[in-house]
């Protein structure tokens, strides 16, 4: 990718990967722009790399003279620009994993997967590695807070990158090194059921080479289960007594302490300011690649200690009045559940309004249940409508949702339709809560921005 410079143009180039997939290549000696009509959540960081962008989606943008062209998945078929490269030109288009797929395979990858934690994990990994002097490349799905951005372009051979399982994307990934954080049925309009889920997870695991490693969180059969069709070396973490590297004495709080053991042997204890005991969970698998890769431990634990975060992921948005707001990505019945834990464990005796945005109709139909039951550390919850994202239609709704909470905790939730209502209500009621907790994968955040007025 580095020989010869190109010029490249992307479809959807505000996205999450787009916009870090950008900076690479530019950071490569591209030439880069693109086009977006997104909420530009990424868009300064695109200025700030200098890659313009056009905010209309239009054929007349894709210049005559292009190498190659990406486009992200969430822009459909009928993309005019995508229908004017496709059509009109004999040029290559790529879908975003494509893309990435060829310069992660070009270097010695090290790939974060699973159902839960992927950001947290690839961000905190990839800033022990910098700290480390690894100087590694990395593509995180969120903006890194330390980084102000959501990529590092460090210039070694390793390359640390957040991999999705969706669509099967991960077939397009050669890892040397795979960190699996969880495995729980997700994107029901995808996979047939849990197992076929569970199976990309599998065929992933069995490509790493017999030379790499396979970081696997060791408390969850599903887990497991994928490990052993590796072929490679094996290394479990988790709060269990049977892992290789075992968390104990965790202390939540203001900041989170907990010892880690390789085996027998004590690591010492780790301080982070993440919030709950996945985010140990994230750290500890961290932590093992970090000493597969021998770096120097204090170093490991320091950069740990001073690392901030990811925007949406439990992230501090303001405070009004005595009110404190959180935002968090959490949109899976499972990440629910650890967000509030570690919010009650942060905030014992405080009073926690969520506001949840369910995201896609087939992941709230299939896990409905699951969702119902998804709120017990939360004292009041309102549903807002449903993100569809790529789904316009359903067979079900967030009233559903509420009578499902409500029928096992009376009067715990209520529907509230839209970010505008819920804005306007917590006029009224947001004095009676100690917390607001957004929670949602579409634009639930939205209501933080504009209740704050920032």
């Amino acid at each position: 990718m580095k020989n010869k410079s190109k010029k490249i143009y992307i479809v959807g180039i505000e996205g999450a990967g787009t916009s870090a997939l950008a900076q690479i290549y530019k950071n490569f000696g591209h030439e880069v722009f693109g086009s977006d009509e997104g909420d530009h959540f990424y868009g300064d960081i695109l200025k700030k790399a200098g890659i313009k962008v056009f905010e209309k989606f239009d054929a007349k943008n894709v210049p005559e003279d292009i190498d190659f062209a990406v486009y992200s998945t969430s822009n459909k078929e009928d993309n005019p620009e995508i229908i004017e490269i496709r059509k009109k030109r004999e040029i290559k288009l790529l879908q975003y994993s494509e893309a990435l797929g060829e310069i992660f395979s070009q270097k010695t990858g090290i790939a974060v997967c699973g159902t839960h934690g992927k950001t947290t994990t690839t961000a905190l990994l990839a800033q022990v590695l910098k700290e480390g002097e690894k100087d590694p490349l990395a593509l995180v799905g969120s903006k890194v807070i330390d980084w102000q951005s959501n990529v590092l372009l460090g210039q070694s051979e390793f390359f640390v990158a957040e991999a999705d399982e969706y669509q099967n994307k991960l077939a397009l990934y050669n890892p040397w090194a795979v960190i699996l954080t969880s495995v729980d049925f997700d994107h029901p309009d995808f996979f047939a059921d849990e197992n076929e889920y569970k199976k990309v997870f599998v065929d992933f695991a069995s490509k790493i080479p017999k030379t790499g490693f396979l970081v696997v969180w060791g408390d969850s059969a599903n887990t497991l289960e994928v490990a052993k069709n590796a072929k490679c070396e094996a290394l479990t973490y988790g709060f269990g007594g049977d892992n290789d590297y075992i968390i104990k004495d965790f202390k939540s709080g203001e900041i989170q302490n907990f010892e880690i053991f390789e085996k027998e042997k004590s690591l010492g204890v780790f301080q982070t300011k993440l919030t709950g005991k996945h985010n140990a969970l994230n750290i500890a698998a961290a932590i093992v690649v970090s000493r597969k890769m021998k770096v120097d431990l204090e170093k490991t634990k320091q950069s740990l200690r001073e690392f901030q975060g990811t925007v949406r992921r439990f992230q501090y948005v303001g405070q009004k009045n005595e009110t404190i707001f959180i935002d968090d990505y959490a949109h899976h019945p499972d990440e629910i559940k650890a967000t509030l834990a570690g919010a009650r464990g942060k905030f014992a005796d405080k009073k926690i309004l969520v506001i949840f945005q369910p995201h896609t109709f087939s992941r709230t139909e299939a896990l409905l249940s699951e969702f119902s039951q998804s709120f017990d550390d939360a004292d009041t919850v309102w549903i807002l409508d449903i993100y569809q994202s790529r789904e316009k239609i359903g067979n079900v709704s967030s009233r559903d949702l509420v009578d499902l909470i409500n029928k096992y905790d009376r009067e715990k939730a209520e529907y509230i339709s839209s970010i505008p209502d819920a804005v306007k209500l917590l006029g009224n009621e947001s004095e009676n809560f100690d917390i607001v907790l957004t929670m949602g994968a579409g634009n639930v955040w939205e209501i933080g921005k504009e209740f704050l007025g920032k």
